[in-house]
């Protein structure tokens, strides 16, 4: 048996999209906490960004440096984990 269809105002829209945003809070979250589905916050949430696409803030040098040390330490975590990966399967390969 199929749910009725719900519909929300566009001020409840709006402060859920909110809370994602503004709070940077999770969508899973929020759409728990208001008792609505996660794919329907998150096309709200995707259409608010597709239309305030230029409100974006840009970074500041501080923000910007952070951004490229975490892209660094990313870069390397992941050739860390291959070379972890491939030891691991090197040792299970030898000891058969």
């Amino acid at each position: 048996m199929a749910r009725p269809k719900r519909s929300f105002s566009p001020e409840f829209r709006r402060e859920a999209v909110k809370l994602v945003i503004d709070e940077s809070r999770p969508i899973v979250d929020v759409a728990r906490e208001l008792g609505i589905g996660e794919g329907t916050l998150g096309s709200w949430v995707a259409r608010y960004r597709r239309d305030h696409v230029d409100e974006e803030p840009t970074l500041s040098v501080n923000e910007r440096e952070r951004l490229r040390q975490l892209e660094r330490e990313t870069r390397e975590l992941r050739m860390e984990n291959e070379f972890l990966k491939k030891a691991a399967a090197y040792f299970a390969r030898d000891h058969r």
